[in-house]
């Protein structure tokens, strides 16, 4: 049994600790935004916040997660409310096929918890370890611009 607090509630799983936390996630947890890409932590489909960090979690036994923070795409925020940054991707049509963006969105999410006025540059630093296939990384960088910006409390 392995106890965190997932998406701001407590949960205990009970899987075994050495599982993959992205299969705990997806399988255990029944959440579908973490995605498998790689499984060898180098494309960022995986990627969850991990006590607010961006971490792969392909890898990433479950155990590793006892008594900490995980935050998926799932708990950034609602259809009725939001996270800016899903707001933003969707005002710059920053998806195509979807499947990398989950880990692309949490990763922005820390990038602005961390610094909330990032420039363009600090923005690509952030998302380079994330692969997208469909060529909407000027749209994607646009976005977590617009939802600083917009977080700021300043007008997109």
């Amino acid at each position: 049994m392995v106890s965190f607090t997932l998406n701001g509630a407590p949960v205990a799983l009970d899987l075994p600790e050495g599982m993959p936390l992205l299969a705990a996630l997806r399988e255990g947890a029944g959440l579908s935004g973490p995605r498998f890409g790689c499984g060898a932590e180098t494309c960022g489909a995986c990627h969850v916040l991990v006590d607010g960090r961006s971490t792969p979690s392909c890898a990433m036994p479950l155990g590793a997660v006892a008594g900490r923070d995980v935050t998926t795409v799932e708990g950034l925020g609602s259809e009725a409310a939001p996270h800016p940054l899903q707001a933003a991707f969707l005002a710059e049509q920053a998806g195509q096929c979807g499947y990398c963006l989950s880990g692309i969105l949490v990763s922005a999410a820390a990038l602005l918890a961390a610094n909330p006025r990032p420039d363009e540059a600090a923005v690509k630093q952030a998302l380079d370890p994330h692969l997208c296939r469909c060529g909407s990384h000027n749209r994607i960088v646009r976005a977590v611009l617009r939802a600083a910006s917009q977080m700021a409390g300043e007008h997109a």
